[in-house]
């Protein structure tokens, strides 16, 4: 029950996400949905398709479908109030990885995999409903930028690892490493940290 709260709960982040992007762009009410859709899902969705679970996981269950139009008519509805939530979007979408980070790792652990692809699991969850939801918008997908994105989802995984070797109860791993997650890119965010730059500056090249 509490794994799967956390995955509703990464439902409502990323829907609200996707809303908010589209909105940006001035979709009509159907593509609304469907960058709310593909943001909420879109990582689970290729994460199921990797380790053979299907039906993927929001055809077995309405909760899912239900949740995600729940969810963006609440965000239409009191887009004028979430507006004014200083950088909305980058909030929901950092709540949003940090969620689905550990709901992908806890089913890559479910089928026995090696705690390295879990990790990688976790991250393809949290990260490629957002690269679906850039490149639909127009958009280049922020894990592909400089922005530290990706590497919050590896450092949280492996945060969640080692967490586990302590004697704690199940769910704080579980919480630490979503916590970290957040926590990482917020900081790298705040700080403006980076990933190393490959490229010459534009005038030497």
């Amino acid at each position: 029950m509490f794994y799967f709260a956390i995955d509703i709960l990464g439902i409502i982040a990323f829907s609200i996400s996707g809303v908010m992007m589209a909105m940006d762009k001035r979709l009509d009410i159907f593509g609304v949905f469907i960058i709310a859709f593909v943001t909420a899902v879109g990582g689970g969705t290729l994460r199921d398709i990797l380790i053979g679970s299907t039906p993927v996981v929001w055809l077995q269950d309405m909760v899912y479908l239900a949740t995600i139009l729940g969810s963006v008519t609440v965000a239409v509805v009191f887009r004028n109030q979430l507006k004014y939530l200083r950088r909305s979007l980058f909030l929901f979408d950092t709540i949003g990885i940090g969620l689905y980070t550990m709901v992908g790792i806890q089913k890559g652990i479910a089928i026995g995999l090696h705690p390295v692809m879990c990790v990688g699991l976790g991250t393809i969850t949290a990260s490629f409903g957002g690269v679906i939801r850039d490149i639909l918008c127009n958009e280049i997908p922020v894990i592909f930028r400089k922005e530290v994105y990706a590497t919050a989802c590896i450092l949280g995984g492996i945060g969640y690892f080692l967490l586990e070797k302590l004697p704690l109860k199940d769910a704080y791993p579980y919480v630490g490493g979503i916590i970290i997650v957040i926590t990482v890119r917020l900081l790298a965010v705040h700080f403006k940290i980076t990933l190393p730059n490959i490229y010459k500056p534009i005038e030497e090249v």
